[in-house]
């Protein structure tokens, strides 16, 4: 049965339309961006059968590009797509970064952090450096490592922060791993960092690990 022969509160779009986004499932969303299924299934079967063969939402979003392509009913104009949703959300949420709402709400910030580094296949550091008022300068991404692990240097941190004329900065990191708990590499890296600034008088705001589930906070946690 094609989607357009079920009731109206059961189809995506018109359940989007009239109950909000949240009140969609991954398949459901999934199905909209698809649009159209392909012969013999409709869309949200098609969306289904994406999701289970690359285990989830997430693992759909940063599929390679050749894997998205090889799978039935898809290709590389939707894959081009899927890559312009992926960006707009990123810019999203560093344009609300970068309004002059300070980055007092930690939520906001790990949303952004979120959007940039959960997807990655690599670990990769990054450094948020703000003003005295804590709004944002620029978001950095400093070192990049393999898939568990990236060297930091508390000297190359010192010199970005000194270019930047920053007052205070956020730290970041993802696990690919997925579990967002900090190693006791993670806890020394922070003490060196942390100290190497004192120095300069900026001080580290917070420490965010971005893993599968929540973000993990230094902060929140009482590590700093």
């Amino acid at each position: 049965m094609s989607i357009k022969d079920w009731p109206n509160v059961m189809r995506p779009r018109e359940k989007l339309l009239s109950q909000g986004a949240k009140a969609l499932s991954d398949a459901e969303l999934l199905a909209i961006f698809l649009r159209t299924g392909v012969k013999g299934c409709s869309a949200v079967e098609v969306a289904q059968r994406l999701l289970v063969n690359f285990n989830g939402l997430s693992g759909l979003l940063k599929a390679p590009k050749q894997d998205f392509c090889n799978e039935f009913g898809l290709g590389p104009a939707k894959y081009a797509q899927l890559q312009a949703v992926l960006e707009m959300s990123r810019r999203y949420y560093q344009h609300q970064l970068r309004s002059p709402i300070t980055l007092t709400n930690s939520n906001a910030t790990a949303d952004y952090l979120v959007a940039q580094l959960r997807d990655l296949t690599y670990e990769t550091f990054m450094v948020l450096y703000l003003d005295s008022q804590h709004q944002l300068i620029c978001a950095q991404e400093l070192f990049r490592g393999t898939i568990n692990a990236a060297n930091v240097y508390p000297r190359e941190i010192v010199r970005e922060v000194i270019k930047h004329n920053a007052a205070a900065i956020i730290l970041s990191h993802n696990h690919p791993s997925g579990i967002a708990e900090p190693s006791d590499a993670d806890r020394r890296i922070t003490k060196r960092i942390k100290a190497a600034l004192s120095l300069i008088d900026v001080t580290v705001l917070d420490h965010f690990i971005i893993g599968a589930q929540k973000p993990y906070s230094f902060a929140d946690h009482g590590l700093l």
